[in-house]
């Protein structure tokens, strides 16, 4: 159902960019992208809801942009200015209009010098 692409090894203050590819993208209660670091809980970084409310975690607002490109069944997440506690691995997340969800696979980024 969801299929990701991305992710990779920067040194800090590097970009990335994760895609992930959403079948029947348009059945949704909420897209998002979720991450979690080793030893720590999932988190959600950002997330968009069929009102088109927008959110993003504190930690990575102003660097970390949310993008859907429904024509291509996509969401993006472009991340900037990474840092090292950003290393996880990312997963986006839909819930679905029928109150099930879908995760994708999981993406490892990795922030070192």
């Amino acid at each position: 159902q969801l299929l990701q692409f991305g992710g990779g090894s920067v040194p800090p203050g590097g970009s990335l960019t994760l895609s992930c590819v959403i079948n029947g993208i348009d059945r949704f209660y909420s897209l998002g992208w979720w991450r979690q670091a080793p030893g720590e809980r999932r988190e959600e970084v950002a997330s968009l809801n069929n009102r088109g409310t927008l959110r993003y975690a504190n930690s990575v607002k102003g660097r970390f942009t949310f993008r859907p490109e429904g024509a291509k069944s996509m969401i993006l997440l472009e991340m900037t200015d990474l840092k090292v506690e950003d290393t996880g691995v990312y997963f986006c997340h839909r819930m679905r209009d029928d109150g099930g969800e879908d995760w994708g696979q999981g993406t490892q980024v990795t922030i070192s010098s």
